[in-house]
């Protein structure tokens, strides 16, 4: 016996399941305003269960085609809109943008699952013409999503987080090492860390090269500490470590970000020891804020608006096709020291 065709899914068919209008289907995957987001994401749901995609030939004869790249940031909101670097970064990218009439499509996640979903409705929805991914962890799940996908993508992250994907970083773990070779040049010995999320990549990267430089130099007083990058996170951090006694009281600490190297400087006041001649403090991703407090923060500088308008270029590479030249996987800049009033040889 014949089996009969299976029925071909359409945009009725998604409509109902999701519970709108035609109309509302075709607003969401062409990326026009008029949606809820809960609406938008119900009906890319539905499309996926459905197994259903538009149809690209209509689409590109109507002119619908959508010049958009898609960042996903698995960050809490309160906390993106405090942190400098992830402003440079953005600005940097848009500046690429602009220049091919291209928009960014700025969405923030709550964890990576969610983002797989994400770059996945907004590839098959045609909505992104590439994506970049940021935040990168070992074994992380968007690698081999976006491969599968064939999404045109740029990790920004080292190799070792990235699989296949055309990557660009920075040299975190040099960077590292020059921060605490110069802390113990000063005489410091006694030298803490207060890092970001033990789960990404870089943070990892970071705390292996302190750990291998502290042993090289014979820091007996070495520590670490994990946060999640907030002022609040870095001021309790930095409050645990003053409180320890005289002895074992670090007498400078290095941050992974400068919202934390500015909460500490209170932090220092608040117990009534001086900065820096009680405890140094070093920032990481130099910014505005670093050079407008007092003592003005010395600092890990690095030029991330420049990182990522590189991102960005390097994606229309990819995107265009291109394998070779400035398109293939490359690290920026490596960070470099700029000291400044907050470090200074310890008393005694």
């Amino acid at each position: 016996m014949t089996a009969l065709p299976t029925p071909r899914v359409t945009i009725k068919d998604v409509a109902a399941r999701a519970g709108v209008s035609k109309g509302a289907v075709s607003l969401a995957f062409n990326h026009k305003p008029g949606l809820a987001e809960a609406t938008r994401d119900r009906i890319f749901a539905a499309a996926r269960e459905l197994g259903w995609e538009p149809n690209l030939t209509a689409r590109s004869l109507a002119g619908s085609r959508v010049d958009v790249v898609g960042l996903a940031i698995c960050r809490p909101a309160r906390l993106l809109g405090l942190e400098p670097f992830y402003m440079d970064f953005i600005s940097g990218v848009e500046s690429v943008l602009t220049e091919h009439a291209c928009s960014l499509l700025l969405r923030l996640v709550r964890t990576l699952e969610e983002e797989v979903g994400l770059q996945e409705s907004w590839w098959k929805g045609r909505l992104i013409g590439g994506a970049i991914l940021v935040d990168l962890r070992a074994d992380d799940p968007r690698v081999p999503a976006v491969e599968r996908l064939g999404m045109p993508a740029v990790a920004v992250g080292h190799p070792s987080f990235t699989g296949g994907l055309t990557s660009v970083w920075t040299d975190d773990a040099t960077a590292v090492t020059e921060a605490v070779r110069y802390l113990a040049a000063l005489g410091h010995r006694r030298i803490a860390r207060v890092g970001g999320p033990a789960t990404l990549g870089h943070s990892n990267m970071r705390t292996a090269a302190f750990d291998e430089a502290a042993w090289g130099l014979e820091l007996a007083g070495a520590s670490q500490v994990a946060t999640d990058y907030s002022g609040d996170a870095g001021a309790r951090a930095t409050r645990a470590l003053l409180s320890s006694a005289a002895a074992d009281r670090p007498t400078a600490i290095l941050y992974d970000n400068d919202i934390m190297a500015v909460a500490s400087l209170s932090v220092a006041a608040e117990m009534g020891l001086s900065v820096p001649g009680d405890v140094s403090l070093l920032a990481w991703d130099d910014s505005q804020l670093c050079r407008l407090t007092r003592p003005t923060l010395s600092a890990m500088s690095h030029d991330v608006h420049g990182f990522g308008a590189d991102v960005a270029r390097t994606l229309f590479g990819v995107i265009a096709g291109g394998g070779d030249g400035p398109h293939r996987s490359h690290p920026v800049a490596t960070p470099v020291l700029t000291p400044r009033g907050s470090t200074a040889p310890p008393r005694g």
